[in-house]
């Protein structure tokens, strides 16, 4: 028999870090995380890594494993993630993979195409130019300058305009011709399962949670940051925001409501790339018991 990965995805705060453990221990297995952000050991408070005592109860790959000053994307995870799996393997017939970061969970289950090494100076210089002038230029530069990956309609989400961006700049290509529709095939199986609450119980959850970083010390975290502002892993919201506050661009509970409004967008691009994926099974985590949906889970996969 094939072994078995359960990949929990879903939005930002919906809960998907509790439910992956509960669903770990009674597999008796162990949870490769699939966040780009928690990788990273410096982040902790604004990336809603799991609690000391979370990563105790279950062992996790892919938590705190990298620096900020290390290359991390998706093709990294994906090799990172299939090395790790055969670990769990070897002891295990489950693992449990969980993150709301749609494109790493898409590199681990059908594979990722090679991309080009983009030289680091144009790659600080696309950051320093979308910090300066805004989602409306990195916009225009990706419209302008490739337009066939623009024309996919992923425009309001930066990271990937910026990576567009650095490899039609890096070769003169676009981004779309380094990848193919060509799908690995896995030698274990994969049940997806997303979870999912109603959109306004989920907004009032992201909003609690920003209020509980706040008050956890993440202003004392990104503070401890800001030399390193420019960096990739730091493009990132509840960074952002606050670097703007220490440059004396907004206030301080103006970060704060920016902070929530954009995990809120975040949240609703998070779906939009999920329910496109027809293999995943959606549960509303609002309604039910987590044990319950553990066991209904496992039920359902006839282990």
């Amino acid at each position: 028999m094939k072994k078995t990965c359960f990949v929990i995805a879903g939005p930002t705060a919906v809960g998907k870090t509790s439910f992956a453990i509960q669903l770990a221990q009674t597999l008796h297995t162990q949870i490769i995380s699939a966040d780009s952000r928690q990788c990273y050991k410096e982040l902790t408070i604004g990336v809603a890594k799991p609690s000391v005592q979370e990563l105790a109860a279950v062992p996790h790959y892919f938590i705190n494993s990298h620096s900020i000053h290390d290359d991390v994307n998706a093709g990294v995870f994906e090799t990172y993630a299939l090395e790790s799996i055969k670990e769990i393997f070897a002891h295990n017939d489950c693992a449990v993979m969980v993150g709301g970061t749609g494109l790493y969970i898409k590199a681990f289950c059908e594979g990722i195409d090679d991309m080009p090494k983009i030289d680091e100076a144009i790659r600080k210089d696309i950051v320093d130019q979308y910090n300066k002038n805004g989602l409306p230029w990195l916009q225009q530069q990706v419209a302008t300058k490739d337009p066939l990956f623009y024309a996919r309609g992923e425009i309001k989400n930066p990271q990937r305009l910026m990576r567009a961006l650095e490899i039609k700049l890096a070769t003169g290509k676009s981004i779309i011709e380094f990848q193919s529709a060509q799908k690995k095939e896995r030698n274990f199986n994969i049940i997806k399962i997303g979870l999912e609450m109603q959109r306004q119980l989920l907004y009032q959850q992201i909003n609690n949670r920003v209020d509980g970083m706040i008050k956890a010390g993440l202003i004392d975290e990104v503070k401890s940051l800001m030399p390193h502002q420019h960096l990739n892993a730091l493009q990132t919201v509840g960074y952002k925001e606050l670097f703007d506050f220490f440059k004396d661009n907004i206030t301080k509970d103006q970060a704060v409501e920016l902070i929530k409004l954009n995990t809120r967008h975040y949240a609703k691009r998070q779906l939009t790339w999920f329910k496109k994926d027809r293999n995943i099974k959606w549960l509303d985590v609002a309604n039910t018991y987590t044990n319950h949906l553990v066991d209904q889970t496992i039920s359902e996969a006839k282990l």
